[in-house]
């Protein structure tokens, strides 16, 4: 030991009287000889900053390095990230889905709120050149939402409350869609995007009137301890049948739209089902032959299963997103192909969720709130347009689902229970209204009067099932015996 600290010293000083050597002789040799390649151009941040103090050199240094894609890219994930943790767990305290506050976050840190009070940060942190990478993210991100959505559906639910799923559903999409429809005969010359046609702009608002947010549905019931009850299993079958019709139309609508003429989109239709069809019943009944029984039963799946679900998912959103219709659909499809028996499922879905929910998803609420410019509503008649769009909205979903619940004989009071479930929008709606201001349907107006109404229906969810309890609880009395 006492030998190999002498040596050390040794090897420092070697080291150094080389490193002297070697330095002294190459400051001798001529560098300016031409070579046969181009010369290399100086790029910004390595030219010398001459006249410049040391002060004023290192800020222009670290603003330099600050404005590197990757560096700007971390500061927009820490932003994201905490922004919405901290407006999640604000909401969750306050009775809210958390899913409210990371669309409240994302909104904030948007120019409705941050571009406003600080326009130079605001510009610094999300100019637009960077937006394609976080955009980029952000879709991966939803791609992962729709697989697990497609994993948590329980197509054994649906067999079991079809009568009561299909006409709930279906009236709490026909009638808000209808009366999208008809609004749009006013909304139209006022807030369509300039060049769209009519079709696909009243097709976009009666998808937006229509939407159920199954996933938050299903927080809201699991948190209030609803999940196992008659209300419970019955709004879960109803909102997952409402999804899958929802967006069974909404590929319709953007595969009409992005095909721009009526034989292309009967092809584009044509391929959708042939797809739909193959994943249903070839692919469906064939993936837990592939996966192995020993994978299917394992609650902790290896890295190769794990890899070959991402790979499949992938795939399928490949697929459709060549097809002419979004990359969702295929992710959705996906998870629908998944096993629903063992612990393969179960596994997967909560490992894909954990790492979407708290990390990309957040990013695509930013993205979304990064387009929602609430300032464009500064004049009387542009919050009076949002309210009645808020209040149509409503009146289609939560009366439609009324309705068709009071027509399969359940109560009233359980009938406003269910239409106030159904209303949830939440970020389903956000994806359908991301979906058409990409496709250049939606303008920004539009899209920030139907992002409100999404935020507004979904935090309305909370107060009124509670309204709902308490009527219950009062006719409960009532009904005793004195």
């Amino acid at each position: 030991m006492n030998r190999s600290l002498l040596l050390y010293p040794l090897i420092l000083i070697v080291f150094g009287v080389a490193m002297f050597l070697a330095v002294e002789r190459g400051s001798t040799l001529d560098a300016s000889r031409p070579t046969l390649h181009a010369p290399r151009s100086t790029s910004p941040a390595m030219q010398p900053s001459s006249g410049l103090g040391p002060s004023a050199s290192l800020l222009a240094n670290l603003r330099q390095n600050f404005e590197d894609p990757l560096s700007r890219l971390f500061v927009q994930l820490i932003l994201v990230v905490l922004a919405a943790r901290a407006c999640g767990g604000l909401m969750h305290k306050l009775g809210q889905p958390a899913v409210i506050g990371e669309m409240v976050a994302g909104i904030l840190l948007g120019p409705s709120l941050l571009g406003w009070l600080w326009p130079n940060l605001f510009q610094l942190v999300f100019p637009p050149p960077s937006l394609g990478t976080l955009r980029m993210l952000s879709q991966i991100g939803v791609c992962l939402f729709m697989f697990v959505i497609g994993m948590e559906l329980d197509v054994t639910q649906l067999k079991h409350q079809a009568r009561t799923a299909f006409i709930v559903s279906q009236v709490s999409i026909l009638f808000p869609y209808l009366l999208g429809v008809l609004s749009s005969l006013w909304l139209f010359p006022r807030l369509a995007e300039p060049g769209t046609t009519f079709l696909a702009f009243a097709l976009f608002i009666g998808i937006s009137m229509s939407i159920t947010a199954f996933p938050v549905l299903a927080r809201i019931l699991e948190e209030r301890g609803l999940t196992r009850t008659a209300l419970g299993s019955t709004a879960l079958a109803c909102a997952a049948t409402d999804d899958v019709t929802a967006w069974t139309v909404l590929a319709f609508v953007v595969a009409i739209v992005k095909a721009g003429g009526l034989a292309p989109a009967i092809l584009t239709i044509a391929l959708v089902v042939l797809f739909i069809a193959l994943m249903l019943f070839w692919v469906r009944p064939r993936v837990p032959r592939w996966l192995g029984h020993a994978t299917l039963e394992s609650g902790a799946p290896g890295k190769g299963a794990v890899a070959s679900a991402v790979v499949f998912l992938f795939s399928c959103a490949f697929v459709t997103d060549v097809i002419g219709i979004h990359t969702l659909f295929g992710a959705f499809l996906a998870g629908i192909a998944m096993p629903s028996h063992g612990e393969f499922r179960n596994a997967l879905r909560v490992r894909l969720e954990h790492f979407s929910s708290v990390f990309l998803l957040p990013l695509f609420f930013a993205f979304t709130g990064l387009r929602t410019q609430i300032g464009l509503l500064q004049d009387t008649g542009g919050w009076l347009v949002c309210l009645a769009l808020i209040a149509l909205a409503t009146l289609g979903k939560l009366g439609g689902s009324m309705v068709g619940a009071r027509m399969t004989g359940i109560n009233w009071v359980d009938s406003f229970a269910l239409g106030t479930l159904m209303n949830t929008r939440g970020l389903v709606e956000l994806i359908a209204l991301n979906i058409g201001y990409d496709l250049g349907i939606l303008s920004p107006r539009i899209f920030t009067m139907l992002v409100l109404m999404a935020l507004v229906t979904t935090i309305m969810t909370g107060p009124l099932l509670s309204l709902s309890e308490r009527i219950r609880f009062r006719h409960a009395l009532r009904a005793q015996p004195i």
